[in-house]
């Protein structure tokens, strides 16, 4: 498997909290750790991530939940119903419910059925499925 060009790495608060949420309940799997480092690199069908327990070392400013404020993770999925379904067997609550959207993307518009959630420390991940193209109208409006 090659390795993707960016990789985030997200520096959690309990690296056990946020392994269990990201691969038990989301569905990633762990390419490797480095248990005494509290880091594991993960993958979701080729989306990577990192997560490792804070530390000072990449440390730029105190840091105050949520974290990664201003930022979302947009991960692609095959479907997105094995998700929704293993959060709402945890009790795990949506930031944005599921729903279809279309983006224009130049003369067509690209469709995503999607949803938030924000993992433990606060980082918001926006998870979708692709539903394909359609051509955009001439009004600019967004369709779906």
């Amino acid at each position: 498997m090659s390795s993707p060009r960016l990789v985030p790495e997200l520096l959690v608060s309990n690296h056990t909290v946020s392994r269990e949420f990201y691969v038990r309940i989301i569905g990633f799997e762990v390419r490797y750790e480095r248990p005494a480092e509290k880091f594991s690199y993960l993958d979701l069908g080729g989306a990577a991530l990192m997560i490792e327990q804070e530390t000072d070392f990449w440390a730029t400013a105190p840091r105050e939940r949520p974290y990664g404020r201003g930022v979302n993770l947009q991960i692609q999925v095959d479907e997105i119903g094995p998700i929704l379904a293993r959060l709402a067997e945890a009790g795990i609550a949506l930031f944005r419910p599921a729903e279809e959207a279309w983006y224009r993307s130049g003369d067509v518009y690209s469709g995503n059925r999607q949803f938030l959630v924000q993992d433990p420390d606060g980082y918001l991940l926006r998870f979708f499925e692709d539903l394909g193209s359609s051509p955009a109208p001439h009004s600019g409006r967004i369709v779906g």
